[in-house]
């Protein structure tokens, strides 16, 4: 069952579960992931924990005893994702000894509501790294504007950093340079740069989605052709940006001081539309040094009906262009896409959190024990 993710995993491409809940951590079935399916880190999002939490299974006893506490809902999500997000750490931890750290990673995101809040995102990241106290944890932020003076802060403490909600090409490279100047930081406070990781999460299928619903709109046979193209070469054009960066002569200086490279990392990886192969999304983003977070059904498939080919990346990069240049040459605004997809990707996250917090409040109330 696991040739196909072996494969993957030889060619250079870390495999991350894009999805934790208690119920997975208490089961045995995140080490069983992590023995027999070739996983090596966990990614989290406010989504993630709406779902497990909402679902409830296995957080009675913690929601009894933070309802008798009487804690602020907000303190009792923290304390709750803070939980789950140490108990996985604990059980990657093998894999962070042997990679040298570079993989056995737990991520968790700062509150999606200070998305917009450079100084906030600040301080919840650096809350976050005390809370969790694992350094084996990567804090989210997003790529917002506000959130790349952040991450530079946050790396520049030493604190390592997952950013999250990457869309365009123009802010990836923001984001790399934010990357760069918080190690640059980090080296003149005298930190250790081997230890300070980092990955940038470039989303993939949501750009198709948004695309490919705009060349429907066209409506000719040249705009259909195009459906399904958008993001794998958005994608792609992403890695051709990470080499060229890590190649040159600033990235140099930081390589002599032991630092590590910003790894791309392929998110949204499940695929929306049933007319496209189920695998799409990781065996055509095949490249060394990268990693895919993969919800189950995707790591399933791939292990079921993978086929693994070789670097699926490095040889694209015209077409790819020509790709995109297609798609604008019909009237659709790469930008306009990409911005639209990060405002949505921040709302989604907020409407998730703020549905999080009215179950997570509804069950405290449950809970609470009687007033004398």
């Amino acid at each position: 069952m696991t040739d196909a993710l072996k494969r993957l995993s030889d060619e250079g491409v870390a495999i991350w579960l894009d999805d934790l809940s208690r119920k997975r951590i208490t089961s045995g079935n995140l080490a069983e992931l992590l023995d027999q399916s070739h996983v090596v880190g966990v990614t989290t999002n406010p989504a993630i924990f709406q779902k497990a939490i909402s679902g409830g299974e296995g957080y009675e006893q913690q929601l009894t005893e933070l309802a008798t506490r009487k804690v602020t809902v907000d303190e009792a999500i923290r304390m709750i994702t803070t939980a789950d997000v140490r108990d996985a750490a604990d059980i990657l931890r093998p894999v962070f000894d042997a990679t040298d750290g570079q993989d056995g990673r737990v991520s968790i995101e700062v509150d999606p509501r200070l998305a917009h809040d450079t100084a906030a995102t600040i301080a919840e990241a650096k809350q976050l790294a005390w809370l969790v106290d694992r350094p084996n944890t990567l804090i989210k932020i997003p790529a917002t504007k506000a959130g790349l003076p952040a991450i530079t802060e946050v790396i520049g403490k030493g604190i390592s950093v997952n950013v999250t909600l990457i869309f365009s090409l123009e802010r990836y490279r923001e984001v790399m340079d934010a990357y760069l100047a918080g190690l640059e930081k980090a080296k003149a406070a005298g930190l250790d740069l081997s230890k300070i990781h980092s990955v940038a999460s470039f989303f993939v299928s949501r750009v198709d989605s948004e695309i490919d619903k705009r060349l429907d709109s066209v409506g000719t046979d040249e705009a259909k052709a195009l459906k399904g193209k958008a993001a794998l070469a958005n994608a792609r054009l992403a890695y051709e940006a990470f080499e060229q960066v890590f190649a040159g002569e600033r990235w140099e200086a930081l390589d002599k001081a032991q630092a590590n490279k910003q790894r791309p990392l392929w998110a949204s990886t499940g695929v929306k539309d049933p007319a496209y192969k189920d695998t799409m999304y990781v065996v055509d983003l095949v490249a060394p040094g990268t990693v895919n977070t993969m919800p189950e059904a995707t790591l399933e498939a791939t292990a079921d009906h993978g086929v693994i080919s070789g670097d699926t990346v490095r040889a694209t990069y015209d077409q790819s262009r020509e790709e995109l240049a297609a798609v604008a040459k019909l009237g659709i605004s790469y930008d306009d896409v990409v911005q639209l997809l990060e405002d949505e990707g921040v709302e989604k996250f907020e409407a998730s959190w703020n549905d999080l917090l009215k179950s997570t409040e509804a069950e405290l109330q449950r809970l609470a024990p009687a007033e004398d």
